[in-house]
């Protein structure tokens, strides 16, 4: 459940900032929520970097703005989708891990 949830707040958005703040965060800043903390947000990018490349993250920030199309990927029957739903799992049981 735990999980379940910090996937809902890093598909819904967080707030954060810095000055090298990669897609991920960037979406998390301008998300503007007030569940997270910039350590938090700068965490979950950190973990972010060597699981996705540029392309998947910049994916990943568009689920900040608009949380329905995490939930499409999920519901895809594309094989493509599934394995990257997969992927997307597993980073935020990571992030979970080292983020807290």
């Amino acid at each position: 459940m735990r999980r379940f949830m910090l996937l809902a707040v890093l598909a819904t958005g967080l707030a954060a900032g810095s000055a090298e703040a990669g897609p991920i965060k960037r979406a998390c800043l301008k998300a503007d929520r007030a569940a997270a903390s910039r350590e938090l947000c700068t965490c979950i990018e950190r973990v972010a970097r060597p699981m996705f490349s540029a392309s998947q993250k910049r994916r990943i920030a568009k689920f900040f703005a608009d949380p329905h199309l995490s939930q499409e990927l999920r519901a895809s029957d594309r094989r493509s989708d599934e394995r990257f739903w997969e992927q997307y799992k597993a980073w935020g049981a990571a992030a979970e891990a080292q983020c807290g």
